[in-house]
Formats: C-alpha cells, sequence, structure tokens
C-alpha cells in the first residue's frame, strides 16, 4: 500500500510499505477514504523527530470502511463505515470507564511514562502506525472504531478522529459561566471549531485571536469577534479592554508549542531536532523547550479567578511557569489529550440530520496522498490558504 512516512525533520515521503494485517483476533483492517493532516503532526515535522524511525508511518484522523475483521469482531462486517479516535483504548479499564480514553491503561507506554497510545504519533505514544495510508490496522475492533451512517460525504463524520471532540472538550474544560466571555488563542482547526462549538453551547461572546487573515476572517464569518496579534504589542491589555478591565471569563490555549515569538525557545527547539536521538530526546523529556506565547499571553489575559483550558500540545518536561502569578491571580488549569470517544455521544447526533458545527465546508483543500509532502510544507508555512488539508489516499 501507499502510505506517508517520515524520514527525518522536515522529510516525509508517501512510500510503498506491506499492507497491514489481523494480528490479534479483535483486530480490524480499515481501507482508508480520507485522513486529515493535524496541526499536531507539525510537531512530528519539526521538533520530535528524535522520538520517530524512518519509516514511521503518520496520521491520526483517519476514516474508512471495514475491509477484513479478527475472529472476535463482532460488531463490525466488512462494508461498515467507521471513523476511527486517534486514541488507541480498550474501553475496558478503570481510566476508559471514566471517559479518561487517553489515559487507557491497556495501552500506557510505561517505557516513557507516558498515557496511552496514539496512532501514528512517535515513539512516546506507542508508535502504533498512522493512518495517512491506504489501510490501517485497529485494535479493539469491537469498541474502538465509532460506526457511522452511509450518505452524507466523508467530511461529514471524519473530524469525530480528533477536531470535534478534541474542540469540544477545549470548551467543556474551559467552563465558561453561563452569559461569559471566552478567548479563543490561536484559530487552526481546533481554535476554529472551539469557537464554533462555544457558540453552539451558549456561550455569550467568543474573541478569537490570530494573525493570519484567512484564519480571522473565517472566525468573523462564524460570529466570534477578532483581535489580530499583528495590530498589538498587548494583546492581554486588549482583551482587558474588551471586557470591562477583568479579562475573559476563560481562554483556551489552541497554539501549543508552536507559539511565535521567543526566538531562544525556538533556537533550543530547532537544536534538540539536530542532536543525536538520545541526546535530543533527554533534552526534551527533562528541559523546557516549548514556546510558550500562548500559554503566557493566556495567564496575563485570563481575568482572576477564571479558567485556562489548554488544548494546545506541548512536549517539553520542564517548561518556566508563572507560578507566582498563577496563585495570586487564583486561576484554574485544565488540560490533556481530548479522550475522544468521551465527547462522541454528545457530538454525532448533530452531524446526523444536519450540520451545525460546518463540518462540510470547514476543509480548504482536499488533495492526493501522493501530494501530502508538499501539503505538509505548505501548511507548516501557513501559504496557500491552507487551514485544513484532507487526503484522499
Amino acid at each position: 500500500m501507499r502510505a506517508l512516512t517520515w524520514h527525518g525533520t522536515r522529510d516525509v515521503r508517501v512510500d510503498t510499505v506491506d499492507d497491514p494485517t489481523i494480528q490479534e483476533p479483535d483486530d480490524v483492517i480499515v481501507r482508508i477514504t480520507s485522513t486529515g493532516l493535524c496541526g499536531s503532526d507539525l510537531h512530528l515535522y519539526d521538533v520530535l523527530g528524535p522520538f520517530l524511525d524512518p519509516g514511521d508511518i503518520l496520521g491520526h484522523e483517519p476514516m474508512g470502511v471495514v475491509a477484513e475483521v479478527g475472529s472476535a469482531v463482532t460488531a463490525l462486517a466488512p462494508g461498515d463505515r467507521v471513523v476511527i479516535p486517534f486514541n488507541v483504548s480498550c474501553q475496558a479499564c478503570t481510566m476508559c470507564a471514566q471517559g479518561l480514553h487517553s489515559q487507557c491503561e491497556t495501552t500506557q507506554n510505561h517505557e516513557w511514562g507516558t498515557a496511552a497510545s496514539l496512532f501514528g504519533y512517535t515513539k512516546l505514544y506507542g508508535q502504533v502506525p498512522g493512518g495517512q495510508a491506504e489501510y490501517l490496522r485497529v485494535p479493539f475492533g469491537n469498541s474502538l472504531p465509532i460506526a457511522v451512517p452511509d450518505g452524507p460525504p466523508d467530511d461529514r463524520f471524519l473530524f469525530l478522529s480528533d477536531v470535534l471532540p478534541t474542540a469540544w472538550q477545549a470548551v467543556a474544560y474551559a467552563e465558561v459561566p453561563r452569559g461569559g466571555t471566552l478567548a479563543v488563542l490561536g484559530l487552526g482547526p481546533i481554535g476554529q471549531m472551539s469557537a464554533r462549538i462555544a457558540a453552539r453551547r451558549g456561550v455569550g461572546r467568543v474573541i478569537a485571536v490570530d494573525l493570519v487573515d484567512e484564519r480571522l476572517e473565517r472566525a468573523r464569518r462564524h460570529g466570534a469577534e477578532t483581535v489580530d496579534l499583528r495590530e498589538h504589542d498587548d494583546v492581554a491589555a486588549v482583551l482587558r479592554d474588551l471586557t470591562d478591565g477583568r479579562g475573559p471569563d476563560s481562554v483556551i490555549d489552541a497554539v501549543g508549542m508552536e507559539a511565535h515569538g521567543q526566538p531562544a525557545l525556538k533556537a533550543m527547539q530547532k537544536v534538540a531536532g539536530l542532536l543525536p536521538d538520545p541526546v535530543a530526546q533527554k533534552l526534551i523529556q527533562t528541559a523546557g523547550v516549548d514556546r510558550l506565547g500562548a500559554l503566557h499571553l493566556a495567564i496575563d489575559a485570563v481575568r482572576r479567578g477564571g479558567t485556562i483550558s489548554i488544548i494546545g500540545v506541548y512536549g517539553g518536561a520542564a517548561d518556566p511557569m508563572p507560578m507566582l502569578r498563577l496563585f495570586d491571580k487564583q486561576v484554574q488549569l485544565r488540560m490533556g489529550q481530548a479522550n475522544v470517544l468521551r465527547w462522541v455521544p454528545e457530538i454525532l447526533p448533530l452531524l446526523v440530520d444536519g450540520d451545525p458545527l460546518g463540518v462540510d465546508e470547514f476543509a480548504t483543500h482536499h488533495l492526493p496522498l501522493e501530494d501530502a509532502p508538499a501539503a505538509y510544507a505548505a501548511f507548516q508555512k501557513k501559504e496557500q490558504g491552507m487551514q485544513k488539508v484532507v487526503f484522499r489516499p
């Protein structure tokens, strides 16, 4: 089969690799019909290379049609249409029973001290082959895949794999009081969808912050107020001015380690990518290598007693935090990888009979998988109006 594979920093290629096969009785093989390019994939493309091996298959936002099932699979049959959550979770352990699928005890990675395995995402999270490919082996075939109806186009359901539950969790964790104000920092796919979901869930006011014209315009079209980072030296002061001097009740950091600014930390990210893998792994695991501009802005801007929901991915183990400021302002922090299956029952009914969240037009680019290397480069540089990419293997 053809698959998008990692070969080095900013070097991904579409290669011919072995087809996946049934390995356990409850495995299923899915023929991929659509698979997304996520902002988190850029972390692998540029920063987290020390935790990858050449040939690793990337991608964690797939859907498709069941091609083959193991002998113990009773919930699915060949021909069924499914979306695959990016968490590899068993649905049977204590963590899954609490809706913490990203912490699944069955697939935790004890060697690295990390949480549940993820499709297509480094040794830290299981080094499980990903879904930017023609076929994907999916374990826990009776409980992990999300069965979706035939009829609507793939884009109606594809974003159940990551974008929709991740944004839903971001808003839920933000705990915006009734009639309150939410600031969303970063208008990539997760930030955009967070703003839409917040409005859908009745948040009184959504203020969206970014520095890319197309992203800002897109957020405005869906009812958000916008603040352009390029126009202000002190964005936190602007957010306070817009909220009676207090600051937003809640802030979502949808940026993570890709934040702009902080040249020294940007340089450290680059250095980590150039070091031998064992040295770079140690640096990332023990040092602060994240660019924390978005998180520091969130801490500065949120009102006293407010809540910050961190959904952007961070990777440094010892990032400096303004603890005095957090404590003094009595800020609440909530964060973590999305627990996809925790939120699907709330989201899926919104997709079956209509499109209130605008998923049908959410992707800005649909490309063949063969174009993936060029798409990664353009997406990282925010070129060609590329906001959400879907590959068709």
